[in-house]
């Protein structure tokens, strides 16, 4: 399913009294089309997206990928560091582990867990102002 890229030209859209309902392009003489088939599959989700318990789904799936996002950034647990499924279960169990240590003291010092990410530069200023 590839789209059709519809282009015209600049005498033909300066003047027109509707682009900005055609098209978002930067340039304002592009329009992208799409199957009907998947324009019609982007309305539905984005009609179930305004649904309250679609939201409230989404935000508990949110925690859980932000959950498993701290354990591969922090722990690096894409790979497994051990052959064998007793080491691996053990490296996993110790990071886990670890997560739920940092996760407590940011709770018991009532700081939020730091989610941006900081330049090394940035990182230095902090940790000078602080």
């Amino acid at each position: 399913m590839a789209k059709t890229v519809v282009s015209f030209a600049a005498l033909d859209c300066i003047p027109c009294p509707v682009k900005e309902q055609c098209t978002r392009s930067r340039k304002g003489r592009r329009l992208s089309l799409y199957p009907r088939e998947l324009t019609e599959a982007i309305r539905t989700a984005r009609a179930q997206q305004q649904d309250g318990t679609w939201q409230r789904d989404y935000a508990l799936r949110a925690g859980v990928e932000g959950t498993v996002r701290q354990a591969t950034h922090t722990t690096g647990l894409r790979r497994a560091r051990y052959r064998g499924l007793a080491k691996t279960h053990l490296d996993h169990t110790t990071s886990a582990s670890a997560l739920n240590l940092i996760r407590l003291h940011a709770w018991w010092n009532g700081r939020p867990l730091d989610r941006a990410n900081h330049s090394h530069l940035a990182r230095l200023q902090l940790s000078l102002t602080a």
